[in-house]
């Protein structure tokens, strides 16, 4: 049961939503039906959170975010039941809209641990995030994105739709990603090119020196060496054998996809 002094008279909650006792909720939020909010998140004030909606624990809703609201999708119908599920200590900031999903997917959206989703940012329907994920001021999914664990998308990235973002990788702000982003790599532009990978980000992470040389070897077999992708992809299982974090490169280049990726 909510505890009545951790909640703001001006919020409503619907009698069906199911909230911890240490929950805060701030004035002027809305909670919808069958929602469900863990032990020790916060809805700052003026947060709304949608139908069908599970957040977990220790998460910090700022002001003026929509989450769990319906798709922005035409295809979607008032009775469909599709949900949105937030893992544990995330932070979404002001403005931040995160739907729902549609049942032309797999009816859910969601979202891992300890992300930080910075204001104005947009999650659509489908789409699947990780952990550890930084997503700076105005970055926005389109429908059915995958971004996988540790990835930075840069201010104002546009992810295109049914994209995957690999586990570690980095866009350049204003970056448009209209193909899939390996592991490890940094991507930016307009129309996205490979520009390296993303040597700090694996630092941050505790990769030493050799295990990042191997990185930037495996990408200038990728990128470098003129070779067809199949040729590539086994190149790199060959470093892999020594350098285990490479086989995540490898699985995601195995993975055969609409969009291909940037070349």
């Amino acid at each position: 049961m909510p505890n009545e002094n951790l909640i703001h008279p001006t919020a409503i909650i619907h009698a069906t939503a199911s909230i911890d006792e240490n929950v805060m909720i701030g004035p002027f939020c809305i909670v919808g039906a069958n929602s469900k909010i863990g032990s020790g998140t916060q809805l700052i004030s003026h947060v709304v959170i949608g139908d069908n909606t599970t957040i977990g624990k220790d998460n910090t809703f700022y002001q003026f975010a929509s989450i769990g609201e319906v798709p922005q999708d035409k295809k979607f119908k008032s009775g469909d039941f599709t949900e949105l599920h937030i893992g544990d200590r995330n932070t979404i900031r002001e403005y931040v809209s995160i739907n729902r999903g549609t049942i032309q997917d797999a009816s859910l959206t969601k979202i891992g641990d300890d992300n930080w989703i910075m204001a104005t940012c947009h999650i659509a329907h489908d789409c699947i995030i990780g952990s550890r994920t930084i997503f700076a001021n105005g970055a926005s999914l389109a429908g059915h994105a995958i971004i996988e664990d540790d990835v930075i998308l840069g201010g104002y990235s546009m992810i295109y739709q049914r994209c995957r973002v690999g586990e570690g990788a980095i866009t350049g702000f204003s970056s448009g990603i209209h193909r899939d982003v390996p592991p490890f790599i940094t991507a930016a532009g307009y129309r996205a090119e490979p520009a390296g990978i993303n040597s700090e980000g694996l630092r941050r992470r505790g990769f030493d020196a050799d295990a990042i040389s191997a990185t930037k070897k495996a990408y200038k077999i990728l990128y470098r060496q003129n070779l067809q992708l199949q040729e590539a992809i086994d190149e790199i299982k060959v470093l892999a054998a020594d350098f285990p974090h490479l086989q995540k490169m490898v699985e995601f280049l195995e993975i055969d996809t609409q969009r291909g990726i940037v070349r």
